[in-house]
């Protein structure tokens, strides 16, 4: 029996048919998990850090635009104020 490391859900897999390197997704937590050993059969989650890295990257690129549009609508404010 082959249990979720995050959430110990049991994984409907059979033990003797998976392979080292396969891809397994939990069906409680969604977690995606490696097997990384057979017989017996050990599981390792994949990491979602370059994910979570990504989005943190996705994010300040926004705050920056963000920030980039705030002065150019003072540069605005400043020209209409001068008018």
């Amino acid at each position: 029996m082959i249990r979720c490391p995050d959430c110990a859900a049991e994984l409907d897999v059979d033990e003797d048919e998976v392979e080292e390197g396969e891809i397994l997704s939990c069906p409680e937590c969604e977690a995606e998990m490696e097997v990384t050993q057979t017989h017996p059969v050990h599981v390792n989650v994949i990491s979602d850090d370059d994910e979570e890295e990504e989005d943190e990257e996705s994010e300040e690129d926004l705050s920056e635009n963000e920030h980039d549009e705030d002065e150019t609508d003072d540069e605005d404010e400043e020209e209409e104020d001068e008018e």
